[in-house]
């Protein structure tokens, strides 16, 4: 047989060869590095017997799929010195994700002493590198071997395969897990590994189902890698806006308001406030839309028609019941169908379109419980969201106009670079879900790759992404832990004017169908906050902040010249406090330093008499005195141009 390597050559074998022996033949060193193999694409484990021509690759923890092995294989350590400690412990699922890997138990919760202890185990099964072997069981025996081991969700797992799955196990000393694999061949090379943190989760993901223990950890082939990971998540929580959001006292969360529903506190609601001002005189100064005001809830009879209640209801809130309520409400968890209503309510012609409408829309979806984290996934929220009704001819210059407006706000808040794009398919495996034929999903779909080619973004493909109605530009973000998430959406939708009976009278005097693009300009406003406090670790752009500028009096004898100051701050619309408190200077300055305060005016005997402001900042530290004309002319042209300053000289020489 012949094995054709990633570098090109070829190997030559007389008779069938496991990866591994491939491995070694090529090199040694190879050899004791690998952690899986990939055979036409394919992950397989070093103990997999190739027997025909084939492409190869050796992975190594270098390689991603590599890392997954290794880890996963580090998951299976974790299970089997869990079940020593703890034998009463059922285990659950345990893979390998980006940066780590997890396992959840059906147990107690844990504490970072019970984390030590575990990890003390792990030590002792790595040291005593017991033989990792696979076998496959036949369905009923894997079911009654795993009932024999008292493990109840490795049986649910069973009974869900398929009844022409191959059902393999990996033993590891006196461990034995469901598993599909690949695993490494032994134990020895992990050097290096660490359990970061443990928290509940709900078996399968589901919040009906039982709250389980699910513990995090992450493993390397050197500790000085390990060592620079634990840095680096030190570092990040000190930028989880779920931490530090609260820690600005930018908003809240109250157990008896319920969970996903934060309280934005003043300095949150400015913030949100001056993203809202923003991007409404964006879209309807400068981007050509119509602004509406639509209800928060609507009939049962609405969402009907546009197909949210066949394709959607588990999401939403329902007010009423339809078996004994003459009236069943909703709340919306989106706007279209309010805004087809404002499309129709005059006839239009083909030379209104395109008509863009925009709203800042608050929206309700019931997420799950497991699913809810801070300002990123809650149950309440308000979006930029717009839909554009246009001719079909139109479809590609509006798309690129979403594309392009969206652009031009992730510029403005400075995180044009952190994003990724999708194009967010049907999945044709499931067609019942989604409106439309094949060819209207091939066409739509098509349309909008055409749309990202000729943009120049990179972009990947998801089967299973889209809306039910139509195909999506989807722009991504992850947050500090790696966990992505949507920021803000382009929509394609050629199928639902039928449903509402839209239209337009075109040049001929006919009726016609016009197509509409739902999109958001910016995404949701508690979404994009959290984004914008672990992006800029709290220390947000001059014209975000909610405390723009805190004028210190050196002592009580100047804060009547701090409050004219102050008055004259506020006159050209800069947000401004005084610290008239009893304090030292220097207590003043740390303290309006740790607020991340873009700029501070010290104010004393000087100042007074020549009408002067000592201008300390957090961009530049002492940036000496200056007129209070000059500085206002100043901080109100980089309030203007939305200016990101760049941090010059480390805070603690500041």
């Amino acid at each position: 047989m012949i094995i054709r390597l990633k570098d090109g050559s070829e190997k030559q074998y007389e008779q069938p060869m496991s990866v591994l022996d491939i491995a070694k033949d090529i090199s040694e060193g190879l050899a004791r590095n690998a952690c899986a193999g990939e055979v036409n694409g394919e992950v397989v484990d070093l103990r997999t017997v190739v027997s025909e021509d084939c492409e190869l690759n050796i992975l190594t923890f270098q390689d991603e799929k590599g890392k997954l092995a290794f880890r996963h294989t580090a998951s299976h350590v974790l299970a089997q010195a869990v079940k020593r400690l703890y034998p009463e412990a059922k285990i659950a699922i345990g893979p390998a994700i980006e940066e780590g890997f997890y396992y959840d138990f059906d147990m107690p919760p844990l504490t970072r002493e019970d984390l030590d202890a575990i990890e003390k185990e792990m030590k002792k099964v790595i040291k005593e590198n017991p033989t990792i072997e696979r076998f496959e069981l036949p369905r009923e025996e894997a079911i009654a071997f795993m009932k024999e081991k008292d493990e109840p969700y490795k049986v649910e797992l069973i009974e869900d395969l398929p009844e022409d799955a191959v059902i393999s196990f990996y033993k590891q000393g006196d461990f034995t897990d469901l598993c599909a694999g690949p695993h490494l061949m032994n134990l020895k090379n992990i050097k290096a590994f660490k359990l970061t943190s443990s928290s509940g989760a709900y078996w399968r993901g589901n919040e009906k189902n039982k709250m389980l223990t699910r513990i995090y950890g992450t493993a390397y082939t050197k500790k000085a890698d390990l060592e620079e990971r634990l840095k680096y998540l030190e570092e990040i929580k000190l930028r989880d806006h779920n931490r530090l959001g609260r820690e600005m006292e930018l908003f809240t969360t109250v157990d008896v308001v319920g969970q996903g529903l934060p309280l934005m506190l003043p300095k949150g609601a400015k913030m949100i406030q001056t993203l809202q001002r923003w991007i409404e005189d964006l879209e309807d100064n400068e981007w050509g839309y119509v602004r509406t005001k639509t209800p928060l809830m609507a009939k049962s009879d609405l969402y009907k028609i546009s197909g949210h209640w066949d394709h959607y209801k588990e999401g939403m809130f329902v007010l009423g019941d339809e078996e004994n309520d003459k009236e069943v409400l909703a709340l919306r968890p989106m706007t279209c169908p309010f805004q087809y209503y404002c499309y129709k309510n005059t006839q239009k012609s083909y030379r209104d379109l395109p008509y863009r409408m925009s709203e800042t829309s608050t929206l309700f979806r019931n997420e799950d419980s497991g699913e809810m984290h801070g300002l990123t996934r809650v149950r309440q929220f308000t979006i930029s969201e717009g839909h554009l009704v246009i001719r079909p001819d139109q479809a590609n210059e509006e798309l690129k106009a979403c594309l392009e407006l969206a652009q031009y706000c992730l510029k403005t808040l400075g995180v044009e670079d952190d994003v990724t794009y999708r194009l967010s398919k049907w999945d044709p495996a499931n067609k019942e879900k989604y409106l439309g034929d094949d060819e209207y999903w091939e066409s739509t779909q098509g349309q909008i790759r055409k749309i990202l080619v000729e943009s120049g973004v990179k972009f990947t493909e998801a089967d299973g992404e889209a809306a039910f109605y139509g195909p999506k530009i989807d722009i991504q973000a992850k947050n500090v832990y790696g966990k992505e998430d949507t920021m803000i959406t382009i929509q394609l939708d050629c199928a639902i004017a039928e449903q509402f009976d839209m239209y337009y009278i075109d040049q001929n005097g006919e009726k016609q169908r016009p197509y509409v693009i739902h999109r958001t300009s910016m995404g949701c406003y508690e979404r994009t906050l959290a984004w914008l406090i672990e992006k800029y670790a709290g220390k947000f752009p001059t014209w975000l902040c909610p405390e723009q500028v805190r004028v210190l009096p050196i002592s009580e004898k100047y804060i009547d010249y701090a409050e004219a100051v102050n008055k004259e701050l506020k006159k050209n619309g800069i947000l401004s406090t005084v610290d008239n408190r009893s304090e030292k200077i220097g207590y003043k300055i740390r303290e309006a330093r740790l607020a991340k305060l873009p700029y501070m005016l010290v104010v004393g005997a000087k100042e007074q008499e020549e009408n002067l402001v000592s201008v300390r900042s957090r961009f530049a530290g002492d940036e000496g005195q200056k007129t209070l004309a000059e500085f206002i002319n100043a901080i109100c042209e980089e309030i203007r141009t939305k200016e990101i300053r760049q941090e010059e000289v480390p805070a603690e020489s500041k």
